[in-house]
């Protein structure tokens, strides 16, 4: 689990092909891997990995070809800067929302618009995730857990504080950007419970050997 509250912003080291799946090696200015252990999660742009490789200030996870078809990962180059999240372990403080790093869909960035010191984010959701975005719920942009402000049909609005701006890659983002896009958590539970058809099929089917859009962490 994660809270989408970033601990550290990554650079893309390495892609080595593998076959038809690839190998990441991410660098860390703030976190030390070395005091991880092999077959843990971390959020790498708010998709969840397995860290397959531990060096110092930097760790090596796997994608599988699932993953790479699901989330922005394809479109990383060396040099790329990703938020990063270690998994929350017992005790920890949750300062945003529950998170899995499994990616429901990949979001476009319509709009970027200054506001007082903050900004506001405009961004295109894939149409079946709309139903789950609420105002003033929760939704997950690379990893950084945000309150929604606006709902408009498959748009919605995210206002990015000074703190988020300096501290996540998101002050980065220009229009017509992409981005990995989680819903709520509770959503998709509330929609199970009220409509029981809608069965595993929708948005966060995934998980180990899972084949629905943002199949990761172990799996990836």
């Amino acid at each position: 689990m994660f809270t989408g509250i970033v601990q550290d912003v990554g650079r893309v080291q390495r892609l080595e092909p593998r076959g038809e799946d690839l190998r990441l090696t991410i660098g860390s200015e703030r976190l030390d891997p070395t005091g991880w252990n092999v077959g843990d999660s971390v959020a790498v742009a708010g998709v969840c990995l397995t860290a397959v490789g531990l060096q110092e200030r930097s760790f090596s996870a796997d994608v599988s070809r699932e993953t790479l078809a699901h989330t922005t990962i394809g479109q990383w180059r060396a040099g790329t800067r990703v938020n990063l999240e270690p998994a929350l372990r017992a005790g920890d403080a949750l300062g945003g929302h529950l998170m899995v790093g499994h990616v429901d869909g990949i979001g476009q960035v319509l709009a970027r618009v200054a506001d007082a010191r903050s900004r506001r984010l405009r961004v295109r959701v894939p149409g079946p995730l709309a139903r789950y975005l609420a105002r003033k719920g929760s939704v997950a942009l690379d990893g950084v857990s945000l309150t929604v402000n606006l709902v408009e049909t498959e748009q919605f609005e995210v206002n990015l504080v000074p703190h988020t701006l300096a501290v996540t890659t998101l002050g980065e983002l220009e229009v017509g950007d992409h981005v990995n896009l989680e819903v709520d958590l509770i959503a998709r539970y509330v929609e199970r419970l009220l409509d029981p058809s809608s069965g595993a099929s929708g948005p966060g089917a995934s998980g180990p050997g899972a084949s629905g859009p943002g199949a990761s962490g172990s799996a990836a």
